[in-house]
């Protein structure tokens, strides 16, 4: 969603021009047509014949992701000593990466695997609804997480007295509530407005800056609506993250030993790694739908297949090689499972 809002106001005139020029040869389509509607989704451009082939890498990543994250959830959740507002912040990241791989896993490998293209209006603004929520989710939880760490390493004494269970609670339900009054006003204001005959997507997904390309109708409310949720999340929660890390560095730098700033350092570098490997991907889709417009649909199509699988993949693996609380209890867990 943050790719397309600039461009999309810059065409809006020229696409209703065009729509009003050429009325007979669009068969326009709403949530009210009562004929069954459906999208057209696309594999890899250019790679159609190895389709299968294509598949094996990606069950291994959707693999690694639901058995990564279900293990952390796992872990957490039996352990009593993991019980604390760090990890429980931790497995909110995990509930959301495994949210975001199932929510884009059905159609990606029915596509890759049997061929089937087709997903119905219905089930495609359903899977917008979840993916576009689940990515906002993935920003917010990283945001709260790094004002656990500031908290942690600026005010320790404070810790346990300030994210209680109550507050870490109210946290996560002000996250759920932000990313579904988010994503809700897009969905609407693009489920109400006419699709022309053209209804071939370019990912294996639904997503809002691919489906906005097919509306034969102004479009200015959703790009200045998708505008602003860009200002306000994409931007917005990247720059509080930064602010929170440089307090958290400056009072690192004030402490006495190289120790205690090597440890403070290392207690943050999951959460940084973390950041990194959703911001990263993120930027490099933003500049690629910006600079390299007119680069082959491959590049697009894997840039975006990257946003989208890098976190789920990644993050259950840092947090489990850097964080030596999980690893034991991962350890502890497989263990049981020999015993029993």
């Amino acid at each position: 969603m943050q790719t397309w809002a600039g461009e999309q106001i810059l065409k809006t005139t020229e696409r209703t021009q065009f729509c009003m020029l050429r009325p007979s040869s669009m068969s326009q389509i709403t949530n009210t047509t009562r004929n069954p509607f459906y999208f057209i989704l696309t594999g890899i451009p250019g790679f159609e014949d190895i389709h299968l082939w294509i598949s094996i890498p990606f069950f291994c990543l959707y693999t690694i992701s639901i058995m990564g994250n279900t293990t952390i959830l796992t872990v957490i959740r039996t352990e009593p000593s993991l019980h604390q507002p760090m990890y429980l912040f931790l497995s909110m990241l995990a509930l959301t990466d495994l949210g975001l791989a199932l929510t884009t896993l059905p159609t990606v490998m029915q596509l890759l695997w049997f061929n089937i293209r087709e997903i119905s209006f219905e089930a495609c603004f359903a899977q917008f609804f979840f993916l576009h929520g689940f990515s906002f989710m993935e920003s917010s939880v990283l945001l709260a997480m790094s004002f656990d760490r500031y908290v942690a390493i600026c005010r320790p004494l404070h810790y346990a007295s300030i994210l209680t269970s109550e507050v870490i609670g109210r946290i996560g339900m002000a996250i759920i509530c932000r990313c579904v009054l988010a994503v809700l006003p897009s969905l609407f204001l693009l489920k109400r407005l006419p699709f022309c005959h053209s209804h071939l997507l370019s990912h294996s997904y639904c997503l809002h800056q691919d489906m906005i390309h097919l509306v034969c109708a102004d479009i200015r409310v959703n790009s200045w609506y998708g505008f602003a949720l860009v200002l306000l999340i994409i931007v917005l929660d990247p720059l509080l993250i930064v602010l929170s890390y440089a307090l958290i560095l400056k009072s690192i730098l004030n402490t006495a030993t190289w120790t205690e700033r090597l440890r403070a350092l290392n207690n943050c570098l999951s959460h940084m790694l973390a950041v990194l490997v959703l911001y990263v991907p993120m930027v490099g889709v933003s500049m690629t739908h910006r600079f390299a417009k007119h680069a082959s649909p491959l590049v697009h199509v894997l840039m975006a297949n990257i946003y989208l699988l890098a976190p789920p993949v990644m993050n259950p693996i840092i947090y489990s090689a850097k964080t030596k609380q999980i690893r034991q209890g991962i350890t502890r867990l497989l263990l049981q499972r020999k015993v029993h």
